[in-house]
């Protein structure tokens, strides 16, 4: 763990660990983006891939896995809706790594800048 990455807004280790595995493929970012447009069934999301009902279902139990979304049963669909918390917390983890390299580059001008300026 990189140190000043601490935070309860942020996501454990193991956590930012299944989040970004999840979102590492494309059909489940697919899936997760039509679960954020709006809930729907796990048959209705695979009618959009050309790959078996069990494939979607595997690629919704990993985004599950992440907390990215939730599956609720009604009656005998399974309906998927987006957890918008876990990608803000992910969001706020690349939000301090990008501040870290700011910060950083700001470091580094400071260096140049007073090298140049010396005799």
């Amino acid at each position: 763990m990189v140190v000043g990455l601490t935070s309860t807004a942020t996501l454990s280790d193991a956590d930012a660990d299944r989040v970004f595995q999840a979102l590492s493929d494309s059909t489940r970012r697919d899936i997760l983006a039509r679960a954020i447009e709006r809930e729907q069934s796990v048959s209705a999301l695979a009618r959009h891939y050309e790959i078996s009902l069990t494939a979607v279902q595997k690629h919704v139990s990993v985004l599950e896995r992440a907390a990215l979304i939730s599956k609720q049963r009604s009656g005998r669909e399974q309906l998927v809706t987006a957890n918008p918390e876990t990608l803000r917390r992910a969001n706020s983890l690349l939000r301090t790594y990008e501040q870290l390299w700011i910060e950083r580059a700001n470091r580094i001008e400071e260096i140049l800048t007073e090298e140049g300026a010396a005799p």
